[in-house]
């Protein structure tokens, strides 16, 4: 069987994570502050806080850009739910957009057309790796006076041409961004996030909020030479990462480089397969932007039976996933608040699909996610491209490593 995705995960994680584990100190601590340290320095950013996953990193992101009940968060449905699920976890009301058909990013030109007077943010996902169009996105923001959150989480090691010059996602180029570190991701310490902005008093928010508006942490508790009593001046979460991730989120950092240009060696490869085959719309990566390519979705002829596809190729031994959710079609959001650009709630021309979302809901329904990992070998992909290719009425169509 031929995943769809596997964690790189060797000796150099192994070793780091003794660490911790010999130190004695097991919570957040001295691995997770120089995880941070170098995380900052990896991506250009003035601050970086660790969480316990993207998910809350953006809940965090949100409340420090002051997001809270009855604001609009102008998004895209187009996501993986986690996205929209942020913004109502702040009471406030996700406006969805839709995205470019060939980047599956939110579409610029139709931002304006989502903003009322209750707009307090843009929330942008940077979606399966590659970057949005933030050269164009982040003067719209700033015109507007709105808070511009980058949702990352699959985007570390991705870079965009900025004034010239070649930046890492992170940096951040709008206000705060937001990183996942599941197994699914390129970095990955088992479940992690990470929260980078360019504003200190936001670093300090979210420092304090992640671990229970803790006003003496626990580090400095411990090294202290006098008895400290902390304080808890405000609501607080949970939402700290472990010493034992943060020490595998550093001997995966170092290694994050090397990472994405196998990728990118891959996501050429499959390029090269497929260039040809009837019909197929590949992922398009901007002469502005370099994907680490955490994930290659290719899109199906108009048409094909999807699912009918995705076991074609089971039954070759080769896994996939469909394209990318949309979070208004899901059961949950047929009772959660939303509404799109045209300012309606729940589009009320069909309980589920929504007629200003149809770019999504079709990549949704046609795209198709191909295995990709870090060791996937060249006879992998063979095989991959070969089974859809078959699947998709190619049958006398033969690749040869």
């Amino acid at each position: 069987m031929i995943p769809v995705a596997r964690p790189s995960v060797g000796r150099a994680e192994m070793e780091a994570v003794q660490r911790p584990l010999t130190s004695g100190w097991l919570t957040q601590g001295p691995e997770v502050a120089a995880f941070e340290r170098e995380f900052a320095s990896f991506v250009g950013a003035p601050y970086a806080c660790a969480v316990s996953n993207c998910t809350t990193a953006l809940h965090l992101a949100l409340r420090a850009v002051g997001v809270g009940p009855g604001d609009e968060v102008i998004t895209v449905s187009h996501s993986f739910i986690a996205t929209a699920n942020a913004i109502r976890y702040c009471d406030a009301l996700p406006v969805f957009v839709d995205v470019q058909p060939d980047t599956y990013n939110i579409d610029p030109q139709k931002i304006r057309l989502a903003v009322s007077s209750r707009t307090k943010a843009i929330l942008v996902v940077h979606q399966l790796g590659m970057p949005c169009d933030l050269e164009a996105i982040v003067p719209i923001a700033r015109a507007l006076g709105l808070a511009l959150i980058e949702d990352a989480a699959c985007a570390a090691g991705s870079e965009i041409l900025w004034n010239g010059e070649w930046q890492r996602i992170g940096r951040p180029h709008g206000d705060i961004a937001c990183f996942s570190f599941h197994p699914r991701k390129v970095l990955t310490t088992g479940d992690g996030g990470m929260i980078t902005t360019r504003h200190r008093e936001w670093d300090e928010r979210v420092r304090l909020w992640r671990q229970h508006s803790m006003t003496v942490n626990d580090s400095q508790r411990h090294s202290s030479s006098r008895v400290v009593f902390e304080e808890y001046a405000e609501l607080g979460f949970n939402y700290r990462l472990t010493d034992l991730q943060a020490a595998i989120g550093r001997a995966q950092l170092e290694r994050l480089p090397g990472l994405v240009a196998r990728r990118r060696e891959a996501a050429d490869r499959y390029r090269s397969l497929l260039a040809d085959v009837p019909d197929l719309s590949l992922p398009v990566e901007p002469a502005w932007a370099r994907s680490n390519w955490q994930t290659f979705c290719v899109r199906l002829p108009y048409g094909t039976d999807q699912a009918r596809v995705m076991q074609a190729m089971l039954d070759d031994g080769i896994a996939t996933r469909r394209g990318v959710m949309c979070a208004h079609l899901e059961p949950a959001y047929r009772r959660e608040q939303w509404r799109c650009a045209r300012g309606i709630s729940k589009c009320p021309d069909s309980p589920v699909s929504c007629p200003e979302l149809q770019e999504s809901e079709q990549i949704t329904s046609d795209g198709l996610v191909l295995p990709l990992f870090d060791d996937i070998s060249e006879a992998d992909q063979v095989r991959v491209a070969t089974s859809l290719a078959r699947a998709l009425g190619q049958e006398d169509r033969r690749y040869f490593p």
